[in-house]
């Protein structure tokens, strides 16, 4: 396969993974969508590969350039992902956590990528992929536990003040 093969695959790669994890929250109607993330995998990618001069074999580029890259990278989506992290006082509770991590796991996926790695992106794709599906429907059924009991122990209060 030609370098520049290589190198339009693992960008490719990298922004399907993005906006496949983007889906999620479209069909949700998060401030992040498909767009967002395959924009944030795709950057991760080539700054990455950018940081390696494009090469493709790991003996063709610096080691501590791609390391100061990724460091980059990450720090850097720290700050994007704090944008969407919202305290409401009011209600003192904190929206966007999930959004902000989405956005972080991400561009970390884009740096597998970036460094050839497809293995473990697809690896971490599908395990990010079941926690959004499996995560939302155990965290609705401890949610819809957790208020039932605390409907319970309001009746149980109700009928001590009664009585």
């Amino acid at each position: 396969m030609s370098d520049q093969l290589e190198i339009f695959l693992r960008l490719l790669v990298a922004m399907l993974i993005g906006c496949a994890i983007g889906i999620d929250h479209n069909l949700r109607g998060k401030p992040t969508g498909m767009k967002t993330l395959g924009l944030v995998a795709l950057g991760s990618a080539l700054a990455t590969m950018a940081s390696m001069n494009f090469a493709i074999t790991s003996g063709g580029y610096s080691h501590d350039a791609a390391s100061r890259a990724i460091q980059g990278v990450i720090t850097g989506i720290g700050f994007l992902g704090a944008g969407v992290i919202v305290h409401e006082r009011t209600s003192e509770k904190v929206r966007g956590l999930t959004t902000a991590a989405s956005i972080w796991v991400t561009a970390a996926v884009g740096i597998v990528c970036g460094l050839g790695w497809w293995q473990v992106a697809l690896m971490a794709t599908a395990l990010i992929l079941l926690l959004f599906v499996l995560g939302r429907k155990i965290e609705s059924a401890l949610h819809h536990r957790w208020m039932e009991k605390t409907d319970r122990e309001r009746a149980d209060i109700s009928l001590h003040d009664e009585a």
